[in-house]
């Protein structure tokens, strides 16, 4: 692939035009442009997964494994959509459309050690999902303060919430793997909250005692975005209507893990369908 020199360089002070706008300190502006001006630009890896976080010049992309990946966005930053067979056909966004919950692929530079993200793509049919996140939702909620950041991704504190329904999808040992009456019961799950004014999904990965620390870390989180991917690409559960999933290993568990009993209740990742408590009946 060809890539544009005039515009690679031009990266750096771009970069700090952004900076700039988003009102950095001048003292973190002066430590970041000392890192990458003059710096060496080159192509960055490609990075796919779900946008987890978006504040001003950084995006937080999270993979399916969990791994999460700050980039930086420039004036040079464009976001597409795509549609088409083999993606051909091309609708251009705004980098500032990005959103919380939207699956993406990015193409990245590397100026000197800062990634910047260079070309984001989204889905074509996830542009409607970006003007529901921006608007609130299909609903047309209200603004209501606390209840309206929530619904467009800042969700506060769990005690927000009534739980109207919670299901547990269990594992086999030191495994990520939905069985088929997994997957059928979470899509029963997500046809029901459906169903359901203003619901949204939290889904959080447990594992049990066996195995240590840092491994049980990483599997609560596989688990998890095993669970988040399958609501959303086989349930049509949308990627706006669904909190930040969480991996809690061993923390919590629902039984003791003294047994092979008591082992396999733990394995699981609970799915708990919320709607909040300042919209709810509404």
């Amino acid at each position: 692939m060809t890539m544009n020199l005039t515009k690679l360089a031009a990266v750096p002070l771009l970069v700090m035009t952004g900076l700039a706008a988003a009102g950095i300190a001048d003292a973190q502006q002066a430590d970041l442009q000392a890192r990458i001006v003059p710096a060496v630009t080159r192509r960055g890896p490609d990075i796919a997964g779900i946008i987890t976080a978006c504040n001003g010049d950084r995006l937080q992309v999270t993979a399916a494994d969990a791994n999460k990946t700050v980039l930086g966005l420039t004036e040079a930053t464009r976001a597409e959509a795509r549609s088409g067979l083999f993606g051909l056909g091309r609708n251009s966004l705004a980098a500032a459309q990005l959103a919380n919950g939207l699956p993406v692929n990015v193409r990245t530079l590397q100026v000197g050690d800062v990634l910047i993200a260079d070309r984001v793509w989204l889905k074509n049919g996830d542009i409607k999902t970006v003007s529901m996140i921006r608007g609130g939702t299909a609903q047309g909620f209200e603004e209501q303060g606390a209840a309206t950041a929530a619904l467009r991704g800042r969700f506060g504190d769990i005690d927000q919430y009534n739980v109207k329904n919670s299901v547990n999808a269990t594992f086999a040992t030191g495994k990520a793997n939905l069985s088929s009456q997994a997957k059928e019961m979470l899509c029963a799950t997500a046809s029901e909250a459906e169903a359901m004014t203003n619901a949204l999904l939290l889904i959080v990965g447990h594992t049990d005692s066996t195995g240590s620390a840092e491994f049980n870390q990483r599997l609560s989180k596989r688990r998890a975005a095993a669970v988040v991917n399958h609501m959303q690409q086989h349930c049509g559960w949308k990627p706006y209507r669904m909190l930040t999933p969480a991996g809690m290993a061993m923390s919590d568990p629902v039984a003791p893990n003294d047994d092979i009993e008591g082992r396999a209740q733990t394995r699981l990742v609970a799915v708990n369908v919320l709607v909040s408590k300042a919209v709810d009946g509404l």
